[in-house]
């Protein structure tokens, strides 16, 4: 399990605590937030293990996921998390997100159609993304729709009755559906995450078991800390609109990105009560991050909040050669020590010149990155935008201003 550590005053009553576990209990026992449940939901693990079972992987080189936002950071995240862990095979994942041309361009640059499996998500069924990026795809090839090989190569993920989820089963395509209460940027644990992680290699079930382990402390009472930090973040906005997840490892690149959408997208609301609310994510890297950002937060406006996450082993004992380099003599006090050693002497050095200028800091520190406790981050940041949104008053799971926008474009085009 991982540490978070409050470097803050959250002065909540313990009976607020308690009311904060049971609004998350009784939002989950709705039925209504289905989020939830997926640690445990076994049966479409199954299902995907047995198509991966079934299918001809060996020959796949590519492993192309065609999705926007949440159908394609969480994944992207995870892998990114795990790709120096030895369960990760060698197929190329390549996501077509953004409809920049030259993008597009670049990722199907050396991409056999043959030689590669395409999953096509989309939770409505017509995200404008997604559907052009196929158009797309099928003309480079020249495939028909009722080709056997785009039966072969395709997969879908949707809804069920979407309009994708139609077409899918109008021309026999492999589908798996996404729960009608989970939303794109809670659905890492569904198909959308599951199915391209396993084809990769990795081991799913643990990952499950890492968010699960986690849900399970949360469910018996044991997670007082993530409560109190939600209430110091909801309760602090007006004051200290801004926060900032800096995570010191490159692999938290994406999860960065991830955090920044399931953040913004679920927290930036007008809350019930008619008033305009949120929290603006920022997301960094350290040790890069230091050489740039660090300096608006030291010395800038004292209107953030900061997140260090820290991963305490990084399984690679790799260490600074003991060389003294001419003129650069001041730099041998780290010579003989691991690399390991250095970028967490980085993040506690960092976290200590924060909290000295009243920088309000909390430190998430990770045994280290495996299955398992990626499995509990993301399900630790699921939980926590919950409850943020919980003390915010907002409908956490909506997003009627990213609706807005694609009203605005489709009328656009009919001019």
């Amino acid at each position: 399990m991982s540490k978070t550590e409050l470097f803050f005053k959250s002065e909540l009553m313990q009976n607020d605590i308690d009311e904060a576990y049971e609004a998350i209990i009784e939002e989950s026992e709705s039925g209504e937030v289905g989020y939830y449940l997926l640690p445990e939901d076994m049966q479409t693990l199954t299902e995907i293990r047995q198509f991966c079972e079934n299918y001809d992987f060996d020959a796949i080189k590519n492993v192309v996921v065609i999705g926007i936002g949440g159908s394609s950071l969480g994944t992207k995240a995870i892998d990114y998390m795990l790709a120096h862990t030895e369960n990760r095979n060698d197929k190329n994942l390549i996501f077509m997100e953004n409809v920049d041309p030259n993008e597009i361009k670049h990722n199907l640059k050396n991409v056999n159609f043959e030689e590669s499996f395409f999953i096509m998500i989309s939770k409505s069924g017509g995200t404008i993304e997604t559907t052009s990026h196929v158009k797309y795809i099928l003309d480079r090839y020249d495939i028909s729709l009722g080709d056997a090989a785009f039966v072969k190569h395709f997969a879908i993920i949707t809804d069920p009755l979407s309009p994708l989820d139609q077409f899918a089963k109008e021309h026999t395509l492999t589908t798996f559906h996404l729960p009608l209460n989970v939303g794109g940027r809670f659905s890492v644990f569904t198909p959308v995450g599951l199915l391209p992680l396993m084809i990769l290699g990795y081991d799913v079930e643990k990952i499950l078991f890492g968010a699960r382990e986690l849900k399970e402390s949360f469910f018996a009472k044991n997670e007082d800390t993530l409560i109190k930090k939600a209430y110091f973040y909801a309760s602090s906005q007006e004051n200290l609109p801004i926060n900032v997840l800096f995570s010191y490892s490159s692999s938290f690149k994406y999860f960065n990105d991830w955090y920044v959408q399931l953040w913004g997208e679920s927290l930036g609301k007008i809350n019930r009560d008619g008033k305009k609310v949120g929290l603006t994510p920022i997301a960094l890297v350290g040790s890069v991050d230091q050489h740039s950002f660090l300096q608006l937060i030291i010395e800038g406006p004292l209107n953030k909040t900061v997140t260090m996450i820290k991963v305490e082993d990084f399984n690679n004992e790799m260490k600074i050669p003991d060389i003294t380099i001419p003129h650069l003599e001041k730099t041998n006090f780290i010579n003989e020590h691991s690399f390991n050693e250095l970028i967490n002497a980085q993040c506690d050095a960092t976290m200590e010149s924060i909290k000295d200028q009243g920088v309000d800091v909390d430190m998430i520190t990770l045994n280290g990155l495996d299955e398992k406790s990626v499995g509990e981050m993301i399900f630790y940041y699921e939980l926590l935008t919950s409850l943020t949104g919980y003390f915010l008053n907002v409908n956490t799971y909506n997003q009627p201003g990213v609706e807005l926008g694609k009203v605005i474009l489709q009328k656009k085009f009919e001019k």
